[in-house]
Order: structure tokens, then sequence, then C-alpha cells
């Protein structure tokens, strides 16, 4: 068991469970792994889930506390295919696309979703190209492997 977990916290009644179930459709390697009831029938107030093989919690704690783009869940995908999945899954339950490669879920929850091939392309050792692909993400919504790849190698991105 992992010692450190992050702990997201939702402000109405029944919002921690319902976000952990549709978290865990959106990648492999996840899970609800317990839920904490205080009373027998009654609606979760804790909810520990796994996320492609990473550990949360996510607690019904109230409306005195809010989501922060200051933290947010960043989702490496394995392709295209299933950032485009995963960035769709989002939208289609109540998310909004933010720019970068970032949007925010429907309780207000923010994630960035790219192909792990990006970091690769971001953080090349040539400078030269590493700068163009960041100019590129900065032009992005949802971010386009291939366009990346383009600008990596100096070509132009539309």
């Amino acid at each position: 068991m992992s010692r450190v977990r992050t702990c997201l916290w939702f402000a109405r009644e029944g919002e921690a469970e319902a976000a952990a179930a549709f978290y865990c459709t959106l990648a492999p390697e996840s899970r609800i792994d317990q839920v904490l009831r205080p009373g027998r029938d009654g609606p979760a107030m804790l909810v520990e889930f796994t996320l492609a093989g990473t550990p949360y919690a996510a607690l019904n704690g109230g409306a005195t506390e809010k989501p922060s783009a200051s933290a947010s869940i960043s989702l490496m995908t394995k392709d295209q295919a299933e950032t485009d999945r995963v960035w769709q899954a989002i939208l289609d339950n109540g998310g909004r696309e933010g720019l970068c490669g970032w949007l925010t879920d429907r309780w207000g929850v923010t994630w960035q979703v790219y192909p792990e091939a990006v970091l690769d392309l971001a953080f090349s050792d040539d400078k030269a190209a590493s700068l163009r692909v960041q100019e590129a993400i900065r032009g992005m919504v949802k971010l386009d492997l291939a366009a990346l790849r383009a600008a990596h190698e100096g070509e132009k991105v539309s």
C-alpha cells in the first residue's frame, strides 16, 4: 500500500463516489478500492481508488473548499487515440476545454491529458526543436502529437 495519495475534495454529497467511478473508466489499471459510508445506506464519505496505477482518495467534504487549477491530474496516454478517447469522455461528461492540453471535468477538477511521446519532444536535447514544440503546445487546446512531431522537425504547424 502506498503511503502517499492525493485527496480530491468534492463539495456536494455523492460527488466523490460518482467522480471516482467515472475516473476509473478513463484509464487502464484503475479501480475503486474501498468506500467508507458513515451510515448503512448513506452516501460515501470517502472513496479510495486507483487511477492508472496511482492511488487517490475522493472526499465528500462539503462546499467550504473548491477545486483549483493550481493542482491537476496529469494523465499520460499511450498514444493520440487514447488521448482523444479520454478527452472526449471528459467533455461528454460535462467537462470544458482549456489550453495547452488542459481541461476541467464537471466537478471542477483540472486535468492534463497528453500522449507520453510529447515529453520526449518537449524535453528534446535539440533545444531549438524543444522550443518549437513548446511554442506549438501554447497554440493548442487538445495536444496533437502529429503536429508536435512536425514542429519538432521544423515543419509548419497550422
